[in-house]
């Protein structure tokens, strides 16, 4: 499908995306992200304000025990793991660079546990940096299904995004991606009837059931909800 006619529908359908994971400020977005792998962000925001309240700096999350760590993060499983990542995270951020989440994608990337997607992510969100477009598994079935990209890898995947979206475009078209997948082309039950792109998509497995702007006007509204 035409990448620009991709871009400017998505910008209709959802004019004003934004990350899920609720937080203040990079820190709070990147350690949110970390725990985010495998879970889902609704338990993940289940889990952060209780976090943070009790661990509100990078210093604090820091010096906090293995142990307790684990068990403020247990539900968004793999949580031995992550608490380690967390506080390692943490410990870089303020003995490495002030207490502050670096600016800089190779730095972020140096943190263990940090890769190109939450670099990204954080980079985009907290900062407004269009260092790359975030390639979660969202973003790479919704690219693949519009023959945005054949590729697999998501590496390779953001490298073909990249090509075809302008970069001041890379932080709004990863959200609007992954949102998109998220709530319309869903991995098992695609709405291909209600989809703004639904036209133009070779991947199409039904003929749209209304017009374009009702299928846009919904989508919107479905988005608007989930992000309310």
């Amino acid at each position: 499908m035409d990448p620009d006619r991709v871009r400017a529908l998505l910008e209709q359908a959802i004019p004003a995306p934004a990350c899920e994971l609720k937080h203040e400020g990079a820190w709070q977005l990147l350690i949110a992200t970390i725990l985010s792998a495998q879970s889902t962000d609704q338990r993940v925001n289940k889990v952060t304000p209780a976090l943070f309240a009790r661990y509100p700096t990078p210093a604090a999350l820091a010096a906090a025990s293995q142990e307790e760590v684990e068990d403020a993060v247990r539900s968004t499983g793999f949580f031995r793991q992550k608490a380690a990542r967390v506080r390692e995270a943490s410990r870089v951020i303020v003995e490495e660079h002030g207490g502050e989440v670096p600016r800089d994608l190779d730095a972020l990337l140096a943190i263990k546990g940090v890769a190109r997607k939450t670099a990204n992510l954080v980079l985009g969100t907290a900062y407004g940096l269009s260092t790359g477009i975030v390639v979660d598994t969202h973003v790479r079935r919704v690219s693949q299904r519009l023959g945005l990209t054949p590729q697999k890898d998501p590496n390779k995947i953001e490298r073909d995004l990249q090509v075809v979206f302008p970069r001041e475009t890379w932080v709004d078209m990863g959200h609007r991606l992954l949102l998109h997948g998220r709530y319309l082309c869903t991995a098992k039950s695609p709405e291909c009837e209600v989809c703004p792109l639904a036209e133009g998509c070779p991947s199409a497995k039904a003929a749209p059931d209304r017009d374009l702007d009702a299928r846009i006007a919904l989508e919107a509204e479905r988005i608007a909800e989930a992000l309310a």
